[in-house]
């Protein structure tokens, strides 16, 4: 296949089992095996973690805790506890550490490594995620699901597809067709707007959007094609990169239609904050800097920022900045055809140097 098999990574993908809420029926006996939601309970509130009891009524992260509860009347809230998942991260991440030092975290709760050259010098990546699943089993009483592959992308994909408490191995041969049976929505770098252009256009699976060549994905989607061209052939060659700090976080709406009235501009902008908060506290990654982004339906973009002296830990504080932000601009002339709001200068912990190199010697061996 493609260029990948002259330079093959292995690849770890680590995702905590419904982390926030497992944490919570691991301390409290009386909520296992019950559906539990990791959040308040407000009119406003957003649930930041739902276990695996809750989803099959439909709870998510990131829905209204109102919702949640119409959905699943017996619903147990729980109000984090960001110290507790933060401690337990670093036993995990002390975990990482005893097979490799290329360790991208993601969040909280997963992670991106690269075993390529371990510490153990254990040939099969496969044994490398069976071995981390099971200390962090007997160290923490916690699951995790693992993707192996060899790139991230795949490997990312990978850890979902056996979930909770599942391993799942996409070899080099494997890696072409996994991705084309995949659906577009879930590929990991293709958000739900893009999605939905490829669904208009016909392309809903990895197999679909591979029949199209290079030339005809930079029309339709510009800069990002090339990845869309790559990940539809199973080619991922970014690095396990344990140098990359993340410098904003920010969600985004593009409105079906424009918006003009500041009530519905205020409405569309509390729908991004419940979405942009769960990340934030996810990624634990508190801004002291809150930016408006408003692109109008004549395509001119501005932004607004206002800084604070400290780190936004409230979600309170963080939508009473956003709506001042958004107040100041409205009435509006012009409709507003996108609406964003983002958090930067982030506080969360920085993350070390370093890239791998690859070994010669073991870039034949199986996964």
């Amino acid at each position: 296949m493609d260029s990948v098999a002259f330079k093959q990574r292995k690849i770890i993908h680590i995702d905590m089992d419904a982390f926030y809420a497992s944490v919570e029926q691991r301390d409290n006996p009386e909520l296992r095996n019950k559906p539990v939601a990791v959040g308040g309970d407000g009119p406003r509130s957003v649930v930041a973690a739902a276990s695996y009891e809750a989803r099959p009524f439909g709870v998510r992260s990131a829905m209204p805790s109102t919702r949640a509860k119409k959905l699943c009347p017996d619903l147990i809230f729980v109000r984090p506890r960001f110290d507790v998942y933060r401690e337990v991260s670093g036993q995990i991440r002390q975990i990482f550490e005893r097979f490799t030092d290329i360790i991208q975290p993601l969040s909280l709760d997963e992670a991106y490594l690269d075993v390529t050259r371990n510490k153990p010098g254990i040939a099969s990546a496969t044994y490398v995620a069976q071995e981390i699943r099971r200390m962090i089993r007997e160290e923490t009483g916690l699951t995790a699901s693992a993707g192996v592959s060899y790139n991230k992308l795949i490997a990312k994909l990978a850890s979902d597809q056996n979930k909770p408490d599942g391993l799942c191995v996409v070899t080099p041969e494997m890696g072409a067709e996994f991705i084309a049976a995949m659906p577009v929505s879930r590929i990991h770098g293709i958000g739900p707007v893009t999605a939905r252009k490829m669904h208009a256009m016909g392309i809903e699976t990895g197999a679909d959007l591979r029949k199209h060549a290079l030339p005809f994905l930079q029309q339709h989607f510009g800069k990002a094609a090339r990845f869309y061209h790559d990940a539809a052939r199973g080619i991922d060659h970014r690095p396990v990169d344990e140098r990359r700090i993340r410098k904003s976080i920010s969600v985004e709406d593009t409105f079906e239609k424009d918006l003009y009235s500041e009530a519905d501009l205020l409405a569309a902008l509390d729908h991004i904050i419940e979405r942009l908060w769960p990340r934030i506290e996810k990624a634990n990654g508190y801004g002291r800097t809150v930016t408006l982004k408003v692109k109008y339906n004549d395509f001119t973009i501005i932004t607004r920022s206002s800084s604070l002296t400290s780190s936004i830990m409230d979600c309170d504080l963080l939508a009473q900045s956003g709506r001042d932000l958004l107040t100041k601009l409205c009435p509006v002339e012009k409709g507003v055809r996108l609406l964003g709001l983002g958090v930067h200068n982030l506080d969360s912990e920085k993350e070390k140097a370093g890239e791998e190199t690859a070994d010669p010697e073991q870039l034949a061996l199986a996964l």
